[in-house]
């Protein structure tokens, strides 16, 4: 791990081969001609997607971050594109693909961003009137989160910094030339790993400041706490508000983060706020006499819902603005004038933007805010405010990854067509929303049925039941590859936010605190039955699979009814209590998503397990996880593929290499992950499997 943990949760095959089965390549062949129009897995590698959009201070042009896959190596390559308000002027400011972080200054004549061109990531600046660009640093780390002070003559970041405790044991010293074993590593720290990011390496984020015309970083914060939230310059660019965790128990206790005032003098820093709960996500005012930011009293409930507050920037005169929302406020930003604040939120599915007054007045402006994940629909997306109170955000669509959107008045126009070149001639599947009653006490439910392209009224259809993670997470009204991929192999695909999902307000979300898996399994089951009395999809062709908590739920629906024909069950957790002490965020776990601890509580946590039930199962069942997964490592996936094969059901376990509990980092892993789902659906396709429609007990 290259730096201290970013507490964030939950809150995920090359061109030659693409590991497609002969099963799916044969029935790719017999598809009328109309079928070599759909949406192929190598098209992935074609996607693009547009994320960060910065609106310059006058509103006449956007910067964003457009991303790519490459090929040959792999991987996603970002590069900065600058597109005018009118859509016109859409052309690249670097081409290096290793851009990011936009930033304008506050007068509009310079950008600063991110890059690695010079080898590692550094700090540039361009000069919007010339063009010229030039390095301004030469760090040790990669920088984060960098803000200019509000007189643009200040830069300031976040940066890793090592500590360098005493080792435990001293080794005599070896003789010249010899070759003895790697040194022993010692771990005593509550948190040593990170999915992602691998084992940490002793680094705590400190907080740097610099001239805005290059020089010798100056850092502001010291000792082993984090200080990598978010954060806001004073109006006067005197000091710096920021969020960060630095109580003595911050390890146990990893949502108490405070805000801090940090001046440039060096003092220490200065507490502004002080319950039990996160703080985060600072923004002072256009005129430097209030702090907007988010956060919650900590109930340690599974699901919390993030209110925004208002205070004076001494601290005093808190207000909760968004105590009647009943929805989680993700990000804000202050209005021009500093009159109102502009905030983004999850509601039904849906991704929006709205403008709040100071009086705690909500007028929603845009709905369909997203498309930065290709894999799944899961919501996401950002904005920002010009000057004038124009709003450039990403744009997502059914059909659509993100494309750059610019809100003006009343008014929203798509600047961006990042994907015409591949969709223009692609036939994908028509998605339809819908609602539909819970079998377990007749709440309402939001479900999305995509249909295969060439869909035909009267036929049966294959249907796969796509399960969301999280499980405190929602899908939505936005592009997902692997869901269109799915479709476009012939079979109706159904997702669902049942119980516990985000974005239906904080009882919904709740439903499953402490109970989970529950009453979640009787809302997706419900979705299929409301598709299958429509008559359109074959209830001898059910399929299901889903990721992480996706994946929990999978499992625990083959070990309680046998009507699907075959599941695949990706980076799942399997037992609860070997989960909570192998995961990377075990302490987390234990205090939100448990009563007690493990042995405090054994039959809750087995009641709970996937595992209890593996003697009900007798649907064949794939699994398939990262190896290098510390969110819900293989050691999940070992068991369920051992107590499988012990009761004899058919299974295969799929290793991806390398790959952490986000599979679809690398294009290839995406290609892979669904091509193998894919190729066990077909195998047991069209009554292959005899398994019969009933419930287990």
């Amino acid at each position: 791990m290259k730096s201290r943990y970013r507490f964030a949760l939950l809150p995920a095959a090359l061109a030659g081969c693409l590991l497609l089965t002969p099963a799916v390549a044969q029935q790719s062949d017999a598809r009328s001609p109309e079928a070599r129009t759909f949406f192929t897995p190598v098209d992935i590698f074609d996607l693009e997607y547009a994320s960060d959009p910065q609106i310059s201070p006058d509103g006449k042009q956007v910067v964003y971050v457009r991303t790519s896959m490459d090929i040959q190596t792999d991987k996603s390559l970002g590069n900065l594109w600058t597109v005018s308000a009118d859509g016109s002027n859409h052309r690249p400011l670097t081409a290096t693909g290793s851009a990011s972080s936009p930033r304008w200054s506050p007068d509009g004549k310079k950008l600063l961003y991110v890059s690695g061109e010079s080898g590692k990531p550094e700090l540039f600046m361009r000069w919007m009137d010339t063009g010229q660009t030039g390095r301004l640093s030469n760090l040790p780390k990669p920088p984060s989160g960098i803000r200019w002070s509000p007189d643009g003559k200040l830069i300031a970041f976040s940066m890793p910094v090592k500590s360098d405790p005493e080792p435990m044991a001293k080794m005599p010293g070896k003789p010249e030339g010899a070759k003895w074993a790697k040194p022993a590593i010692v771990i005593d720290s509550l948190y040593y790993r990170a999915d992602g990011d691998g084992y940490w390496d002793n680094s705590f984020d400190q907080l740097f400041v610099m001239p805005a015309e290059g020089g010798t970083p100056r850092q502001l914060t010291y000792g082993n706490f984090n200080h990598n939230g978010d954060f806001s310059w004073s109006g006067d660019s005197a000091s710096l508000i920021i969020s960060a965790n630095r109580h003595d128990d911050w390890e146990y206790k990893p949502f108490n983060s405070e805000l801090y005032r940090v001046a440039l003098d060096g003092s220490e820093p200065e507490a502004l706020t002080d319950r039990d709960g996160p703080d985060q996500s600072p923004r002072v005012s256009p005129d430097g006499k209030k702090i907007a930011f988010l956060g919650f009293d900590d109930r340690r409930q599974g699901y919390q819902l993030t209110d925004l507050y208002v205070m004076d920037t001494d601290g005093g005169n808190r207000r909760n603005l968004t105590e009647e929302l009943d929805r989680s406020v993700s990000s804000l930003a202050w209005g021009p004038r500093g009159k109102d604040l502009f905030i983004q939120y999850d509601d039904q599915g849906h991704t929006r933007i709205a403008r709040l007054s100071l009086r705690g007045k909500l007028n929603n402006l845009v709905s369909e805010v997203g498309g930065l994940s290709l894999g799944r629909p899961y919501s996401g997306g950002s904005f920002s405010v010009a000057d004038n109170g124009r709003i450039a955000f990403t744009r997502t669509s059914y059909q659509r990854p993100s494309d750059v959107a610019l809100h003006t008045g009343s008014k929203v126009r798509t600047l961006t067509r990042l994907n015409e070149d591949i969709f223009a001639h692609k036939t994908l599947g028509e998605v339809e929303e819908f609602w539909l009653e819970s079998s377990a006490d007749q709440r309402k439910i939001q479900a999305w049925l995509v249909k295969p392209p060439g869909f035909q009224p009267g036929k049966k259809y294959p249907l796969v039941l796509e399960i969301h993670g999280g499980p405190f997470a929602n899908y939505g009204a936005r592009f997902s590859s692997e869901v269109q991929l799915f479709a476009s192999a012939g079979y109706l695909v159904l997702y669902v936010n049942p119980r516990g999902s985000t974005s239906y307000g904080q009882e919904f979300g709740n439903l499953i605190h402490h109970n989970y898996p529950g009453q979640d399994y009787d809302d997706l089951m419900s979705a299929v039955d409301t598709v299958v009395e429509r008559g359109i999809a074959d209830p001898d062709n059910l399929f299901v699979t889903g990721g992480s908590g996706g994946g929990v739920l999978t499992a625990w629906i083959v070990g309680s009814t046998d009507r699907f024909s075959a599941a695949v069950v990706a980076k799942p957790v399997i037992n609860w209590t070997s989960f909570v002490l192998t995961a990377d965020f075990y302490p987390f776990f234990t205090d939100y998503w448990f009563p007690a601890k493990p042995w405090e509580d054994p039959m809750h946590y087995w009641q709970r397990s996937p595992l209890s039930k593996v003697a009900n199962v007798t649907t064949p069942t794939m699994l398939l996880t990262g190896e290098a997964d510390y969110r819900t490592p293989i050691s999940e996936t070992e068991q369920f593929y051992q107590a499988l094969k012990l009761e004899k059901v058919e299974t295969a376990m799929v290793r991806i290499p390398d790959a952490p509990h986000g599979i679809a980092r690398r294009p290839s892993n995406l290609i892979s992950k669904v091509a193998h789902i894919l190729a066990w659906f077909e195998r047991y396709r069209d009554g292959t499997n005899n398994n019969q429609t009933a419930e287990k007990n």
